[in-house]
């Protein structure tokens, strides 16, 4: 069958080790399923595999792919829920100190078929096309869990998004405003400022700049660039939730701002199969969609990573059959 995997890890040159060709047809094990993909999206995740992180020599060839919808055995459209726990975890599955996720040590989705755990299969109302669903599980389910369960947003809170543009990003602001909470972002770029406020943001600024007030919650994925300006965003009480660190981790802490106004600082990752399930169900109950940057084949995959590696993307790539 035809995949995009790892062949080599290079952390100087990830595309090098970039490979779409043929790759041998999955074996579903006992519990397991095979789903035809029809639609499957990238994330950076995927740029940091081939980087080495997460990603082991010694488990090369690897196709790579978190995300995906497609149809099972049976004829059903499903979504798949990327996150894989170890046989006896029960509960919050991203608090399995054992999980992984697809493309770490099982095959990951940008091929024609994937093997995932029955239990990984979410149903895809008919309302979203495959490649809107095919978004869901990774970025935007990483942004639902940062909003409402880590930093239980509130209709008429103010939320700010630092770095709007990627997925994760693009999906906080579009969850945040379809929950009714007044949403500010920030961009080094006019022309994604323009777009955040096109998606639905309230008002857009310029990284570090000052805001007309303080805020109840930061969404950071950013890190070390934003972290300053993250924490002197908030209200007193208010809650940073942080769930990528992109421009570095080790930034000064700010512990007397934390400990004298009282903030919290609330790490996230991933989601549920229950919060993939509510999920699906919020965007077709409000009418919100993901944004896509672009639907490309599968055999084209090479431009796609470049397209992502380059950072000039606003929204979602997605990899079509």
């Amino acid at each position: 069958m035809l995949a995009v995997f790892a062949k080599s890890l290079s952390a100087d040159d990830p595309l090098s080790g970039l490979e779409v060709g043929e790759r041998p047809e999955p074996e579903a094990p006992a519990g397991w399923a095979t789903v035809e993909v029809r639609a499957a999206s990238l994330n950076h995740h995927d740029l940091w595999s081939l980087k080495g992180v997460g990603l082991r020599e010694d488990a090369l060839p690897m196709i790579l792919g978190c995300d995906a919808a497609g149809v099972d055995e049976d004829g059903n459209e499903v979504v798949v829920h990327s996150v894989v726990t170890s046989d006896g975890w029960r509960g919050d599955e991203t608090l399995d100190p054992k999980r992984s996720i697809l493309s770490e040590r099982h095959m990951g989705t940008f091929a024609e078929r994937v093997v995932v755990p029955r239990r990984n299969l979410v149903p895809k109302p008919p309302e979203l096309s495959f490649a809107e669903a095919a978004c869901l599980p990774t970025a935007w389910l990483t942004a639902y869990r940062m909003l409402f369960t880590r930093a239980r947003l509130q209709p008429g809170a103010t939320v700010l998004v630092q770095g709007a543009g990627g997925g994760v990003a693009t999906a906080l602001i579009t969850l945040a405003r379809a929950a009714g909470a007044r949403v500010w972002a920030t961009s080094r770029s006019e022309e994604k400022r323009s777009r955040a406020l096109e998606l639905g943001a309230d008002a857009a600024f310029e990284p570090g700049a000052r805001l007309p007030e303080r805020v109840d919650v930061v969404a950071e994925t950013v890190g070390a660039a934003t972290w300053d300006h993250s924490l002197k965003s908030l209200k007193p009480g208010g809650t940073l939730v942080i769930s990528g660190a992109t421009s570095g981790d080790a930034p000064p802490a700010g512990l007397t701002r934390i400990f004298f106004l009282q903030l919290s600082v609330v790490g996230s990752t991933m989601g549920t199969r229950d919060e993939l399930d509510r999920l699906v169900r919020l965007c077709v109950e409000r009418d919100v969609r993901p944004v896509i940057e672009s639907e490309i084949p599968l055999d084209s995959a090479r431009d796609a990573f470049a397209a992502l590696a380059g950072g000039d993307v606003f929204g979602k790539l997605v990899l079509t059959r």
